[in-house]
Formats: structure tokens, C-alpha cells, sequence
């Protein structure tokens, strides 16, 4: 289908969040703005069309395959050269070249971003309560069902919020540090992968990796922050 490989975004509804950590045994609730987020992750076709690199197999047949094989600072910069080439402003500022860049974010631009882990686990949910958003096997690609490989986009049921693959397939770069004191630049993964287990395939299990890595089970979705409401003169 054309909007898988093209990038349709659903409009995401705000609301609470309650995230988790197992580790720490911490909680914390965060309030989630309505935003839009990519109905699913990005596809080998999009990704390349956007870039021009073919990470891992991009052979015929294998556009609609999820892209993986990205780092956080690859999924970075897509994001960027996604909004200049629609005419939007760069979410992200990059100073310095490479992995090691630094990168802020400027939450004021209209341009495409990572979701932040809160967004993420809040449209995963979309509402629900429990670890997932349907039985595992109709709604995800996982160790159990994969075969051991990705699978195409949108080939399993979306959430109630039109999403899909927020479980298994691949797992997904959230913008957000995942716990500096310990592990210093590791950004935040969520959702599970192709090779994992069912326990990994849970809306709130969070997984590591450092911004320069490039795992073949790792891959994103962007996100778009909506404007606030125009208010009215006097």
C-alpha cells in the first residue's frame, strides 16, 4: 500500500501516561499533548527515497520491509532531511558530524521528530491497559510468529488508534535518554522485534542502545508535534 511506504501519520489524542522501569522499580506519570505519529514505522522504500542509503538488503521486494540496521542519530537525520523536503522546519539541530554528534531539540519547529518514550508507550496502549493492544500473534511479528526475519509493514491488525506494528516487527528509537547516571548517552528502544520473545512484546518494556549502534532489529517511526489551538483576539 502507497501509505506505508509514503508515511501517513494518525492523529494521536492527548492524555496521561504511566511509564515504568523494572530495574529501578520507579514510576512516573507524564501528560502527552496531542501530536501525529506514523501510522508505521518507516519503511527500506521511504527511507531510501528520503536519503538515498539502502541499509541492510534493499533488493527488489523488500521496499515494504521495515528499515533496520539505523542508528538513533541515523533516524535523526532522516527526520531532518524528511521536513526540509516538504518545505518544514527541522525539528532537530545537529552540531558536529557523524554518530557523535549532539543533537537538541527544538520543540517549536513543525518538522518530523522522534516520538518521546511517553508518546510512544501512550499510542501503543491507545487507551487499553493491559501489556498489549490485541492477542500477540494478530497484532505483532515476533520470535514465536517471524520466523526469525521482518516482516512487511501493516501486515498484522493495528491498535484501536489505526497503528501498527507497535508491537514485534522492530523495535523503535524514542527520542529520550534512557537513564544517564548509569548509562550515559543510551537512547531508548520500545516495542519488541522480529527475534524476540513474547515477554519483550509489551507496551511498556523499555530496551537500551547507545545513538552510534546499528542493531538488525532496530528501526523507527516518526512523529509530528501539533500546533497549539490559535487563540482568539480581543
Amino acid at each position: 500500500m502507497d501509505a506505508y511506504a509514503s508515511g501517513e501519520m494518525a492523529a494521536v489524542p492527548g492524555g496521561l501516561v504511566t511509564l515504568t522501569d523494572r530495574r529501578t522499580r520507579r514510576s512516573w506519570a507524564v501528560d502527552v499533548a496531542p501530536y501525529l505519529l506514523g501510522t508505521v514505522p518507516v519503511t527500506r522504500e521511504w527511507y531510501a527515497r528520503v536519503t538515498g542509503e539502502r541499509p541492510g538488503d534493499g533488493g527488489a521486494g523488500q521496499g515494504r520491509l521495515p528499515v533496520e540496521g539505523v542508528s538513533w542519530g541515523d533516524a535523526v537525520r532522516f527526520c531532518n532531511a524528511l521536513s526540509r523536503r516538504e518545505g518544514l522546519a527541522p525539528a532537530y539541530r545537529v552540531h558536529g558530524d557523524g554518530d557523535e554528534a549532539e543533537v537538541t531539540w527544538e520543540r517549536s519547529a513543525d518538522g518530523y521528530r522522534l516520538p518521546t518514550e511517553a508518546e510512544w508507550e501512550h499510542a501503543c496502549r491507545a487507551g487499553t491497559g493491559g501489556p498489549r493492544y490485541g492477542p500477540l500473534d494478530e497484532v505483532a511479528w515476533y520470535r514465536g510468529n517471524s520466523r526469525e526475519r521482518p516482516h512487511p509493514v501493516g501486515g498484522r491488525l493495528p491498535n484501536a488508534w489505526g497503528l501498527y506494528d507497535m508491537l514485534g516487527n522492530v523495535w523503535e528509537w524514542c527520542w529520550d535518554v534512557y537513564d544517564a547516571e548509569v548509562y550515559g548517552a543510551y537512547r531508548v528502544l520500545r516495542g519488541g522485534g522480529w527475534f524476540d520473545e513474547h515477554w519483550s512484546c509489551r507496551a511498556s518494556v523499555r530496551r537500551r542502545s547507545h545513538p552510534a549502534y546499528r542493531v538488525d532489529d532496530v528501526g523507527f517511526r516518526v512523529a509530528r508535534s501539533r500546533p497549539a489551538p490559535a487563540t482568539g483576539g480581543a
